[in-house]
């Protein structure tokens, strides 16, 4: 598995070509899943604080935050990675791509039950953009894109985009009243400025 996580990384980062293909080794992602992989299978065999003491080592060095107790699917790849939380009752499926502060959580101690599903299920060749947050235990579909910010809060099936709000611009005139300190539009300003 070690081998086909670096073809992965290798196959999925352009970065990742001739002779820098060696840099592959400094990734935090790979790091973070191999550890996890530890970590997950003295989680499964009841072994007590070592599988929670490993992975947060592993986020210590790496800044990705698994939880022992999630599942995480094969030649998944954590692009840059730092900022990303999978919580403990979390399942990955295969060929799924996460940028950096990708969040897989909880919606809250105040909604979630003990012992109940409390983190999403993400299907196989999803993409999760820089930021996504997909909260509690909902469905995302395999071969889906979650757009980056965006934040998912119910099953989205499979085949789909997601996207966040766009950012939008809005220009302010310059020109500002006597009575007003510098830089700051009274009212009468604002409405001048308005079409």
């Amino acid at each position: 598995m070690i081998f086909e996580d670096l073809r992965t990384s290798c196959r999925k980062d352009p970065a990742l070509h001739g002779v820098h293909v060696v840099e592959v080794l400094l990734y935090p992602g790979p790091w973070a899943i191999w550890s996890h992989r530890i970590a997950h299978l003295l989680y499964r065999l009841g072994v007590p604080l070592l599988p929670r003491l490993l992975s947060q080592f592993a986020r210590a060095l790496t800044g990705i935050e698994i939880h022992p107790g999630a599942v995480i699917g094969r030649r998944v790849f954590i692009d840059h990675g730092m900022g990303v939380v999978i919580g403990e009752t979390a399942v990955v499926g295969d060929d799924v791509m996460l940028y950096h502060r990708v969040t897989l959580g909880g919606t809250g101690w105040w909604t979630d039950p003990k012992g109940a599903k409390r983190h999403p299920t993400i299907g196989d060749r999803v993409v999760l953009g820089v930021g996504a947050t997909v909260l509690g235990p909902v469905h995302v579909g395999h071969d889906t894109t979650i757009g980056a910010h965006a934040l998912v809060l119910h099953d989205v099936p499979a085949h789909s985009r997601v996207h966040a709000a766009p950012a939008t611009a809005t220009t302010r005139p310059h020109r500002t009243s006597p009575a007003a300190p510098a830089g700051i539009l009274t009212p009468a300003d604002e409405k001048e400025a308005q079409p």
